[in-house]
């Protein structure tokens, strides 16, 4: 495939390092994609989320579903507005289920909330979401496989099992500090992975 003209220098940078990580499973490529948009991906979804801790979540799924489906990338648009846009929808759905959540879990119910909750829209995932958490799951778990006991027990309670930050000190009985410090750690560790797996994404 010939590289767009209408690319930028930028662009075709990156499209060159998207056909080496295609074609050859170059992981070095992989690395310099997540080098060059990691902090710039992190802070549009911190001001999207205005939450550290979900910003770093949905940093890594963003660059997980995007390197998933590399190979459906073509330079017709920049590497950086596929990725963003990637990241973006993911996190409108993110911000859409926790709205959900957090409506079901705070308000009040009465026998006068029974019309309200039959038109409310269904919170089970559709099947679109349920393929997507699966592929993520399935991601997530091939990479923690490889990390420490103790590091893959934090993320394994915080992406797999849902538990929140105060959950997790207590199942581990650590501060709640050390919890967000270690699972930063682990969140580190599981990039360094990504960047060196030995199969492809």
């Amino acid at each position: 495939m010939e590289v767009n003209p209408n690319l930028t220098e930028k662009g075709i940078r990156d499209y060159r390092l998207v056909m080496k990580a295609v074609n050859n499973g170059d992981q070095k490529a992989y690395a310099e994609l997540m080098k060059h948009y990691r902090d710039s991906l992190y802070f549009m979804l911190l001001k999207m989320t205005n939450n550290p801790n979900d910003a770093d979540d949905l940093t890594i799924e963003a660059f997980g579903k995007a390197f998933k489906n590399l190979r459906q990338y073509t330079p017709d648009y920049a590497f950086s507005t596929w990725l963003f846009k990637i990241a973006s929808n993911n996190c409108i759905d993110f911000i859409r289920r926790k709205k959900k959540h957090t409506f079901s879990m705070n308000e009040g119910y009465s026998d006068e909330d029974d019309e309200l909750a039959n038109k409310l829209p269904s919170q089970s995932p559709d099947p679109e979401e349920k393929v997507i958490k699966k592929q993520k799951i399935k991601l997530m778990r091939d990479v923690v496989e490889k990390l420490k006991p103790h590091y893959r027990k934090l993320i394994e309670l915080r992406y797999f099992k849902e538990y929140s930050y105060e959950e997790i000190a207590k199942e581990l009985d650590l501060p709640l500090g050390t919890v967000k410090a270690q699972l930063f750690r682990a969140r580190e560790f599981l990039y360094n992975i990504l960047k060196n797996a030995q199969e492809k994404l």
